[in-house]
């Protein structure tokens, strides 16, 4: 028990020596070169040739062709760091991303030679990973972070032509689904990647001889002795030199523009982000990655603490105990819950954000209310400190079932059928408004700061281990109140205008965005399957909705 620790605390060390070690180094080198680099400096000073993007007019540009380097211009970050590692921790595991770190500072160093840079970080990366895990993680992690890093005023002006053309120093695999799926990108030129085992597994080796030279070759390719309307240039990187020759019109894209301030707004991504996949809730970046490491051994103990905590005591205990332990609950609506009392049992209906939504709904009435889900892990079903019941999909056993419950006590349930991290509410399924008039709508919301607690393809047991591993996860329970008769199908509504007037409810009350979307179009995008799961893989820890 006391070797992680050493080996952690050794690694940091390690890593923060090489990062001093790596400055100074740096520094030296360029106070040393400062008197013969002035002059060719100041020759490839573009901010002083080229106009700033902010100035460049956005009409009539629907039939020009655009052209322009991905990260640094089209993204406001210039490091490529944070997208390496989370296909080393997304796609490859923890010991990858681990490794990539503590490489890290021998990348730093290396940084005046970008190719050998690239080349190392690559293969640290991809070595040894199936095909299959690099295009999950292009085609269900990765678009999130890169549509949060979108520049505003570089994709405004991209957007803006008609024809679009994106060069980049990542792999293609790692930016081709993003770009032509979510920006409309006709032709995507980046680095491509040594294959073996029949092209199912990446050796980790670029496969061209040169990575500037093979963009030069295709700008050649494309425009020969013709040129594209528009070039968008980084001011930091001396690659978008290569763009000037093939450019009739060229704006910058500065470091000075590339601030917070010009991050693009969500009502503005080329397309909502609804779906998304992966562990990790932040951009891992040097620093962000080594406290994650860091808080590993801390997390584990607090975890385990947390589930102590909510197995062992009671709810009244365990609500004032998780506040110690860095746990925020948020309870609200109580007084609705005492002012309506009835002999007859409530159906919760609440939105579902995680596996553990039953659990903070008995933690803010402070009584064990029986839950149904369509599949439990046994591990998750273990942890859980009320009953559940599983669903068969079988709708007329289902209903029998549930009626059956409420004539025991309430019941919970969430109609969505699976879970959604964004601010969108999926579509409800009707069968809880044919159950009963007696419905109490539950607005539940989770906000997390390190580890996401669902997954659509990984290990669904791990959900509620990680989701408590969160430093001071964020919980919102509020109970609505019950729905009036006249609003329910007693009042002559059908199930599904019910449905849908909860949903509308809850929509209003969390500020999320309704749709009409199912899991089967979570599953389809994330996992590329329908997520239907059979009953016998249900004891292996995964855990699927389905709609009724």
């Amino acid at each position: 028990m006391v070797l992680p620790p050493v080996l952690f605390k050794i690694a940091a060390r390690w890593h923060f020596t090489c990062y001093l070690a790596a400055r100074k180094i740096k520094t030296f080198g360029f106070h040393h070169k400062n008197n013969n680099t002035t002059t060719s400096s100041r020759a490839h000073h573009t901010p002083s040739l080229h106009t700033d993007v902010s100035k460049c007019p956005l009409e009539g540009r629907e039939n020009q062709t655009v052209v322009c380097d991905f990260d640094g211009t089209l993204l406001r970050t210039t490091s490529l760091f944070p997208f390496f590692m989370l296909v080393a921790f997304e796609g490859g595991g923890i010991l990858r991303a681990l490794m990539l770190l503590l490489f890290s500072p021998v990348i730093f160093l290396l940084g005046s030679n970008r190719e050998v840079t690239l080349r190392l970080i690559i293969f640290i990366s991809f070595f040894g990973l199936r095909k299959k895990d690099v295009n999950l993680v292009a085609r269900a992690v990765l678009p999130k972070f890169y549509l949060e890093n979108l520049h505003r005023q570089a994709y405004e002006v991209f957007a803006s032509c008609g024809r679009k053309v994106v060069l980049t120093r990542m792999p293609r695999v790692m930016v081709e689904r993003f770009l032509k799926e979510y920006c409309g990108v006709e032709s995507v030129y980046g680095v491509e990647l040594e294959m073996m085992n029949g092209g199912d597994y990446f050796t980790g080796f670029v496969s061209c001889s040169g990575l500037v030279a093979k963009q030069i070759r295709a700008l050649k390719d494309i425009y020969g002795e013709v040129k594209a309307d528009l070039g968008l240039l980084c001011s930091s990187s001396s690659r978008d030199n290569l763009l000037i020759p093939y450019c009739k019109e060229t704006y910058v894209v500065s470091k000075s523009t590339g601030s917070n301030s010009n991050k693009l707004p969500r009502e503005k991504y080329p397309k909502p982000l609804i779906f998304h996949d992966g562990r990790l809730a932040f951009l891992p970046t040097p620093l962000a990655s080594l406290s994650l490491f860091l808080f590993l051994p801390m997390g584990i103990v607090l975890a385990l603490l947390r589930l102590i905590i909510g197995l062992i005591l009671p709810f009244r205990i365990s609500f004032l105990t998780a506040a110690l332990c860095g746990v925020h609950l948020r309870v609200n609506g109580l007084r609705n819950l005492s002012n309506e009392k009835s002999d007859k049992s409530v159906l919760y209906v609440c939105t579902h954000r995680t596996l553990i939504d039953p659990i903070l709904l008995s933690t803010a009435v402070q009584k064990a209310v029986p839950a149904v889900t369509y599949s439990l892990s046994l591990f998750s079903e273990f942890l859980a400190p009320m009953k559940t019941v599983r669903l068969t999909r079988d709708r007329p056993h289902d209903a029998a079932m549930m009626k059956a419950l409420l004539s025991e006590g309430d019941l919970a349930v969430c109609p969505e059928g699976t879970t959604c991290r964004e601010p969108y509410l999926l579509r409800f399924s009707p069968l809880f408004a044919e159950m009963t008039d007696e419905i109490m709508p539950v607005a539940v919301d989770v906000k997390v700061g390190m580890f996401y607690g669902t997954t659509a393809s990984g290990l669904k047991w791990l959900d509620p281990l990680l989701l408590v591993m969160n430093p001071t996860p964020y919980y919102r329970v509020e109970l609505l109140g019950r729905l009036e008769k006249g609003l329910t199908c007693a009042g002559g509504w059908s199930a599904a205008e019910v449905a849908n007037r909860v949903q509308r409810q809850l929509g209003d009350v969390l500020g999320f965005e309704c749709t009409g979307l199912t899991r089967k179009d979570k599953y389809m995008m994330l996992a590329e399957n329908d997520g239907v799961v059979s009953l016998n893989h249900q004891n292996i820890g995964i855990k699927h909705g389905c709609k009724k």
